[in-house]
């Protein structure tokens, strides 16, 4: 699924052998039980199958194997989504894609090549306010040459012991004025970078707060230019909402695939349970689910890298769509299952854990369906145009 060409496919499934061989179920429980998931061997073998690369210019170091670096990842997370696998996948990557758009080729070099070739990992500290829940806030003060960053972001995924943050602050800009925001690339092993583990229902990925008490980086640590934070977070947010939906999409995937395979398997007074009309249409139902998640997640792979106009109107459709059908399919899918179904033991969910983490992650589908409805109202005021 999500794979066009004969590369794209050769990553996909390149992802989805390495994947099934390090982390099948009984690996995934036996990692929920340990504080720290991240295996950086592993992780440095995944870079060279080139998960880091896809959304980064190939003169900055990265590369493409279709010409749409947003598509080629799609076919990669929809895999991490399948097997409910640890590792920063999406926040390395939209951190590594802002490096190689609006990074500075000398100063921002050296952390780009340390993502790109697996040695480190990335997190972007963007956490919007909702739901009456506060988002990341960060002020930077100016200091002769340096800048002194001060707040909070509330989730990050963890990653490698070698990382970096990408956060917005808000401050004082002699280019833009109080209150613009830029964003600053904050190594987490930096002086006064204080990280809290929090609790994740899901089994494999570790997440943490982050507090930054007068924590000084040079000037030069600026992703961008001065008070441009606001338009790049918007960006950024357009490709992690896709990643995201392609995650969600593989767990549905794979959550269906068991079902199937049990409604068929299973008897119920001497014929196959799935054999009854009412299990036929809820199957179909949920195959219909599936298959509306991955149409509209792959279009929005598809305009968003390659720069559509409308690109950001269908990004906003795939996460509120994906984020809202996808876990509710996988609760079906737990029912059909029975009393199995809610049990420990079986697998399905582990992937229902992923798919609502990553439905809350960067925004949930209800904030991604206000997204668009300003979006939608915005084109009509412009008189149609998106």
């Amino acid at each position: 699924m999500f794979t066009q060409t004969a590369d794209q496919d050769l990553l996909g499934n390149t992802t989805a052998q390495y994947l099934e061989a390090r982390y099948p179920p009984s690996r995934v429980r036996e990692l929920a039980r340990q504080d720290e998931t991240f295996d950086g061997t592993l992780w440095k073998q995944g870079a060279e199958f080139g998960w880091t690369t896809p959304l980064v210019p190939e003169h900055a170091g990265g590369g493409s194997v279709s010409g749409n670096g947003l598509a080629d990842l799609l076919a990669v997370t929809f895999q991490f989504g399948r097997h409910a696998a640890p590792g920063p996948l999406i926040g390395t990557n939209v951190v590594a894609a802002a490096l190689g758009r609006w990074g500075s080729t000398e100063l921002h070099a050296g952390p780009l090549a340390e993502l790109l070739d697996g040695g480190a990992t990335a997190a972007w500290g963007h956490s919007p306010r909702t739901g009456g829940r506060a988002g990341a806030q960060v002020r930077a003060a100016r200091s002769g040459d340096r800048v002194v960053l001060d707040g909070t972001v509330p989730c990050i995924e963890r990653g490698g012991p070698n990382g970096y943050l990408l956060v917005a602050a808000t401050g004082p800009d002699s280019a833009t004025g109080d209150g613009a925001r830029s964003h600053f690339l904050v190594p987490l092993g930096a002086p006064g970078v204080e990280t809290t583990p929090l609790d994740s229902i899901d089994l494999t990925r570790r997440y943490q707060a982050v507090t930054l008490q007068a924590v000084a980086v040079p000037v030069t640590a600026r992703v961008g230019e001065p008070g441009t934070a606001d338009a790049h977070d918007a960006a950024l947010l357009d490709i992690s909402a896709v990643l995201q939906a392609g995650e969600i999409v593989g767990a549905t995937h794979r959550a269906f695939e068991l079902t199937l395979r049990w409604t068929n398997d299973r008897y119920s007074f001497g014929r196959p349970l799935g054999s009854y009309q009412e299990i036929k249409h809820r199957m179909a139902d949920l195959r219909t689910q599936l298959e509306a998640s991955a149409a509209v997640t792959e279009k929005a792979a598809r305009l968003v890298g390659t720069g559509r106009a409308d690109a950001r109107t269908w990004a906003s459709t795939a996460k509120a769509y994906v984020g809202r059908v996808g876990p509710e399919a996988i609760q079906d899918c737990v029912q059909l299952h029975g009393g199995i179904g809610v049990t420990y033991e079986h697998d399905l969910h582990l992937y229902l854990r992923r798919a609502l983490v990553d439905a809350q992650l960067f925004g949930t589908p209800a904030y991604f369906t206000e997204r668009l409805v300003r979006l939608v109202e915005a084109a009509v005021a412009d008189g149609g145009r998106a």
